[in-house]
Order: structure tokens, then C-alpha cells, then sequence
């Protein structure tokens, strides 16, 4: 699915389509910002979903430095889609629905209903720990590649 027949992996570019997909979503979101329940939460998605593009342009272009093999490449690719996009998403809900206590800052004194409130934390939760495994493989693969050197 990801290998042509050449063998060239493309997952690295598929990032790289992703990342700037998720670039203008936030930019999308930005112009939505005064429409919102909560204006600030909204600013925090806007700028979640430009640097969370940059994350995955950042990792397309750095794809083809990774040593890990291809389960350890495919769980990087995965985990790092679903933790920036989750991300955007937790945000803009929260920004939608006035929610998000587990962000106080942004959401300030918003609570959404209960249901809102646990499917906000769920993805807050489950893309941290995506996230933090993402970066522990890259940071693997990076280091494999620099011994093989």
C-alpha cells in the first residue's frame, strides 16, 4: 500500500500531504475564531493545527533518516496522524461547544456537558501518549541511523 514496486517508501511524502493539509485547516480555523463559543480555545486549535502540519512536515522530510524497520515505521506514521489531527480536533471542539477543562488556560471557566467534556479528554489523553511514543521511535531511528554511520 505504502511501497511501489521500486521499493521507494511513500508514507514520508504521504506526511509531507498531510502536514500541509493540517497547515490549512488551521489556517481555516483561524478565520473562524470570532464565530466561536470560545474565541481562545479557538486560537489554540488555529495555532494547534499550523504547528501540528509543521510536525508532520518536519517528520515527512526526515522519513527516509529513520532506521527502524517497517513495523517500527509504521506505528511513527500512524501515531503521528492520529496524535495531530486528534489534537486539532480536542480544540475545536472544545472551541465549538465552550468545553475543555482539562485546558484551563484556553478554556478558561467553559465546561461542556459531561459526554463533551470525556470525548475531549479521551483524545487529550490517548494523542499525548501517541505523541510521546512518536518521538521516542524517531528519537530510536535517529540514533540507529547515526550508529550505522
Amino acid at each position: 500500500m505504502t511501497k511501489p514496486q521500486s521499493g521507494v517508501d511513500l508514507r514520508g511524502r504521504k506526511l509531507l500531504q498531510f502536514g500541509s493539509l493540517l497547515v490549512l485547516i488551521g489556517l481555516l480555523v483561524g478565520l473562524a475564531i470570532p464565530y466561536l463559543a470560545n474565541p481562545r480555545m479557538g486560537l489554540s486549535s488555529h495555532l494547534e493545527g499550523v504547528m501540528n502540519g509543521m510536525l508532520l512536515l518536519i517528520l515527512g522530510l526526515i522519513w527516509d533518516k529513520l532506521a527502524l524497520g517497517n513495523r517500527g515505521l509504521t506505528w511513527v506514521y500512524w501515531l503521528s496522524l492520529f496524535s495531530t489531527y486528534a489534537n486539532l480536533t480536542a480544540t475545536f471542539l472544545a472551541a465549538v461547544w465552550g468545553a475543555g477543562k482539562m485546558m484551563p488556560i484556553a478554556a478558561g471557566n467553559s465546561t461542556g456537558t459531561g459526554i463533551q467534556e470525556a470525548l475531549i479528554s479521551t483524545l487529550l489523553v490517548s494523542l499525548s501518549l501517541a505523541v510521546i511514543a512518536v518521538f521516542a521511535l524517531v528519537f530510536l531511528g535517529l540514533s540507529k541511523a547515526q550508529k550505522a554511520n
